[in-house]
Parts: C-alpha cells; structure tokens; sequence
C-alpha cells in the first residue's frame, strides 16, 4: 500500500471515531517527530496504535481493515496485563477474512453504525473447517450455528468467539459502516492468526510521503 493511501485512511478513521464519540488517547495523534524522544514503553513493546491491513491483495476497498490497539499485554515479555482491546472500522464492501486463533478468545462488539455480520465455522483436527455446527455465545445467550452461518450484530450487541473458531466478519449490505470493538485476551498478529487461505497480516508499505500517524509497523524506525 502505499502511505499517501494509508495517510487518508487514517485521517477518515479520526473523523469516523469523533463522529460516533469513541475518544482516542492522546498519543494517537502523535506525528513521527513527536514520537523521536519517547523511547522504550509500553505502547512500542506492545505494538499499540495504529494498524491498516490489506491483507496483501492490494485492494483495500474489498478485502482490508483499519484498527488502533488501545492496551494489550505481551506473552514474550512477560507483561503481567493478560488481556487487549482494540477498535476496528469496517466499511461496507470490506471483508475481513476467514481466520481462527490458536490462543485468543475474544468478544467483537457492534459498537456503532450499521449491522456486523460474522460468518462462522468450527475447525477439526486438521485445521479445516468443520462441517459440524458449533455453539457460540450472544450477549451471554447460547446459539447454536451451521457450518458456514451468520451471525448478526446490531448496535450494542456481541459476541465471543473461542479459540479454534473460524470467523470472517463484513458489514450487512445497505446498513452503513461498522465501529467494532473487541475486548479479548492478549493479541499477538505475529504468532496467534491462522488464515484458511495463507495471508501476510501486515502490509508492504511503499513510502511516497511521510506519515501523518505511525503504524505498529513503524516503531522500529522512527521511535
């Protein structure tokens, strides 16, 4: 991708954040040079921040996701805190893909705007997907769910998914974009994703201009 690109997404994701009131720490409108002074700390360690993936395809409009991990803990490091939170924009047309996690269980939650919905499998032993129908918890209420089922997400509805659980999630067509929230134990993107259709998490940024914000990504060379 390149940074002018990335640049506008994340000047489109401030203003969708301010318009639905989800305040962002201080620090996420840092420019690099604010960042030249700060040195080691927990928000680099544990790569908060800004985040944009197009998950390698180059075409972000259908298969992309803007994120900011607000606090997360770190297995490596020992970092006692044992659990993350982000907030996530989908824009109608955006997919993210069919994934599961290895360790992470995590509640997404339909924070504001149109309908999310999440299509569901379970995995075997092979780590394909299941073709047995799975359980999975709404607001604390039992659903069961076919192989290959939607959920739907309304404002204000959530729901957790468990370790092993295929998951891709979109916005209900014609229902507006999507500010999701997750609320999950400690993320690792480095380790902790297995796609069914193999995917780099992280984009190859090409650099036309400066960064208005860093990514995760960044840290390394500019902090």
């Amino acid at each position: 991708m390149k940074r002018s690109e990335i640049n506008n997404y994340i000047r489109e994701a401030k203003e969708f954040f301010a318009e639905h009131g989800f305040n962002l720490p201080p620090w996420a409108f840092w420019t690099p040079e604010n960042w030249k002074d700060k040195g080691e700390s927990e928000v680099v360690r544990n790569m908060l921040g800004w985040d944009l993936t197009d998950y390698g395809k180059g075409n972000f409009e259908s298969l992309g996701m803007i994120l900011f991990t607000i606090r997360n803990g770190n297995l490596k490091t020992g970092d006692a805190k044992p659990y993350a939170e982000k907030i996530m924009i989908m824009r109608e047309g955006q997919v993210c893909p069919m994934h599961f996690h290895w360790s992470k269980r995590e509640d997404i939650i339909n924070r504001a705007g149109g309908n999310l919905a999440i299509k569901l499998y379970g995995s075997d032993d092979m780590e394909k997907l299941s073709d047995k129908p799975i359980e999975v918890s709404v607001d604390g209420f039992i659903r069961t769910v076919e192989p290959g089922g939607e959920i739907i997400l309304t404002p204000g509805e959530s729901i957790c998914l468990e370790p092993g659980m295929y998951h891709s999630f979109y916005c209900e067509a014609g229902t507006g974009d999507v500010m999701v929230g997750e609320v999950s134990a400690v993320n690792d993107d480095n380790t902790d994703n297995r796609f069914h259709d193999p995917l780099p998490r992280f984009p190859e940024v090409e650099e036309d201009e400066e960064p208005v914000h860093l990514l995760v990504t960044d840290y390394g060379k500019y902090v």
